[in-house]
């Protein structure tokens, strides 16, 4: 497919909703006028021009919306950056300023050309950005009434009368739980365990087989400790409220390991004022009752025993080497040790899966009662196998649904569970969107936090992220190299990565 331009910039602002309408698919760019071109030439193309946009389907079908760019009309305009995300805070910037309602015009003449085109309906409207709820909240900052915020992401981005009421339901929600904390005073710590029994096929986190790197975790845990020192010091003066141990698979660690950590992690940190203790446990075919002792020892007061799916065919096909009994096994044994705070993560659009499927899978956990349901729609990645081996698995469907996601939040009401946080992805199947949900008092505050960027998280190990929220709002981040030989050899710079960072923050 062609994406035809009158000029360059407009590509970053219709990429993201061209890929959610055809997505798979390969685009080229091209800046050749319609007028230029053979009926031929036309087919498959996105032309946009003079403030119109038209789509040459492959069948010569013409579809044709035009617009206006409020920028012409008057001077007095907000700028933004031109971005490959539509909605703009949350991605790089390209650069070149381009007014926000130019991009918005722009975005909603592609979808209503797109959505007549294909006879898709995109659920979040022109929206590609990560954080869907920021708009809501900002909102809500304001005073604007939750009616009128509705009204307004239903008219001005085109979401669905049900996800512009998720999205603001849940920014109410959030709002709540952030005016209880004095969230711009503090921070939240983030620690990546990059080691898992085995990596799944749709995995593109900085995650590494154990058995490759069994003979370097002590080693990791070594440098790890360094950066631990280096960041309790830097904010001996912060408040700590959130703490998350993810991966990765931090339960690939032994039991004495996953003790060390916990230690370190007391020692270097103050967590007198903690709400939030979270280790990942993750997978079922890492956790043994040693493990959990040892957590629970360590003082996590959170935990997530994840399946994906509890179909055994399923999760043979994606990697996962445990059985659903194991699942259910490992989820009483967390309980009977006193865990009450427990999160399962599914994902929707798994290869091969139906409607069928996904309802046993719910049906499965809701008679579990975990206390946290978080729901994935599959993002297929860059680097993940999945896409890598395409060919391979192209042939089944891997489609989430309005369905298949009403079936996640029926099931979610049923425990009691309300929807707390939510975020997306790119190459979302069904463009649908990751959600939590959680009984009232049992939501995951560290989640919020990461999602609204209100607060600096700082985050520790190979492949972490650290960010840096400013006190005008203003987000800078550093990372950490994703291989773990580097980070081990190269600490020392991870560490003054952040040194500069946050000297930054301060001088601000």
């Amino acid at each position: 497919m062609i994406i035809g331009l009158d000029r360059t910039e407009s590509e970053y602002m219709v990429r993201g909703l061209v890929m959610a309408f055809f997505p798979h698919q390969e685009f080229g760019v091209d800046l050749t006028p319609a007028v230029d071109l053979a009926p031929e030439q036309k087919k498959d193309r996105l032309q946009i021009e003079h403030n119109r946009v038209t789509y040459y389907d492959a069948e010569g079908r013409t579809y044709t919306e035009d617009y206006v760019r409020p920028s012409e009309c008057s001077a007095d305009h907000e700028w933004k950056e031109a971005e490959t995300d539509a909605e703009a805070e949350e991605t790089e910037t390209s650069g070149t300023k381009i007014p926000i309602e130019d991009c918005r015009a722009l975005e909603r003449a592609v979808f209503e050309v797109l959505g007549r085109a294909t006879h898709i309906s995109l659920p979040w409207g022109i929206l590609s950005g990560v954080r869907p709820t920021k708009l809501p909240m900002a909102m809500l900052r304001e005073g604007m009434e939750e009616a009128d915020i509705r009204n307004r992401l239903e008219n001005e981005y085109r979401i669905s009368p049900e996800k512009a009421a998720t999205a603001t339901d849940i920014a109410r929600r959030e709002l709540k739980l952030l005016n209880e904390i004095d969230y711009k005073n503090g921070y939240s710590l983030y620690i990546g365990i990059p080691f898992c029994p085995s990596i799944c096929l749709y995995c593109s986190f900085s995650a590494y087989p154990l058995a490759a790197w069994k003979t370097r975790v002590d080693d990791y845990l070594d440098a790890l400790e360094l950066e631990m020192i280096a960041a309790g010091e830097m904010f001996k003066d912060r408040i700590l409220q959130a703490v998350y141990i993810g991966g990765g698979t931090p339960t690939s660690l032994t039991p004495q390991q996953l003790t060390r950590l916990c230690a370190m992690v007391h020692k270097y940190f103050d967590f007198s004022h903690v709400r939030e203790f979270t280790i990942e446990a993750g997978r079922p075919d890492s956790i043994d009752r040693d493990k959990l002792f040892a957590i629970k020892e360590g003082g996590a007061d959170r935990i997530s025993v994840n399946p994906q799916s509890m179909q055994q065919r399923t999760l043979d096909l994606i990697g996962r080497r445990h059985t659903v009994e194991q699942i259910v096994d490992t989820f009483h044994m967390a309980r009977e040790m006193g865990f009450d705070n427990i999160n399962m993560d599914i994902i929707l659009g798994l290869p091969g899966e139906t409607e069928a499927d996904v309802a046993d899978t719910l049906q499965k956990i809701a008679a579990l009662k975990p206390d946290n349901l978080t729901v994935h729609s599959l993002a297929i990645k860059r680097a993940a196998r999945l896409n890598i081996f395409w060919e391979q698995f192209s042939h089944m469907e891997m489609k989430n649904s309005d369905a298949t996601m009403q079936l996640a939040y029926q099931t979610a009401a049923q425990m009691g569970m309300n929807p707390y946080y939510l975020y997306r992805q790119k190459n979302m199947a069904g463009n649908f969107e990751n959600v939590g949900f959680a009984r009232p008092g049992k939501e995951g505050l560290y989640n919020i936090l990461i999602m609204e960027e209100v607060q600096s998280i700082v985050a520790l190990g190979a492949g972490a992220s650290t960010k840096a929220v400013f006190a005008d709002g203003h987000i800078e981040r550093c990372e950490n190299v994703k291989e773990v030989g580097n980070y081990i050899d190269r600490i020392d710079e991870m560490i003054e990565r952040k040194h500069k960072l946050f000297l930054q923050e301060k001088s601000r």
